[in-house]
């Protein structure tokens, strides 16, 4: 009989060991579950203090569809680094996007509900169904393709 790891969060302080991203780019605030090697639940907080609203659009702010996959990439690296061990040397590479489909629009206010599933890792790549919602709404949707990569020395 098989056990299921038992769930866990990550606040923001979690996150910014696991991922190298630091603001502006960091698109994930909290880590909501996360089952090692299933699935993993997190969010983003969108406000109107986001530097790409000042751009996309005046006076119609709209977040960006690839700012939304990037939210959604952030969280399947959190999901593929929760069952792996040091990785301080590593570093998740997107390297593809199938069957991607953008449902409403997100905008300032929004809370970004971020979902991926499904990871399958082989050798050195990892591939999983992402989702992204806000009230429940389907807001985007793709299949995310990583790599997991040696960091480069500094």
């Amino acid at each position: 009989m098989s056990q299921e790891s038992p769930a866990l969060t990550m606040d923001i302080q979690r996150i910014l060991e696991i991922l190298p991203h630091r603001y502006p780019f960091l698109l994930v605030d909290r880590v909501v579950e996360c089952v090692p090697q299933s699935h993993i639940r997190a969010y983003k907080n969108v406000t109107m203090n986001e530097p790409f609203f000042q751009g996309h659009f005046p006076g119609v702010p709209i977040m960006p569809g690839v700012l939304i996959l990037e939210a959604l990439a952030q969280t399947g690296g959190l999901l593929a680094a929760a069952g792996l061990g040091d990785l301080s040397d590593k570093l998740f590479l997107f390297t593809g996007l199938d069957g991607v489909k953008f449902r409403r629009q997100v905008v300032p206010g929004d809370r970004l509900d971020l979902e991926c599933s499904n990871l399958r890792m082989k050798l050195r790549m990892c591939k999983m169904d992402a989702k992204a919602f806000v009230d429940g709404k389907l807001a985007a949707e793709a299949q995310i393709t990583a790599a997991i990569g040696d960091r480069p020395a500094a």
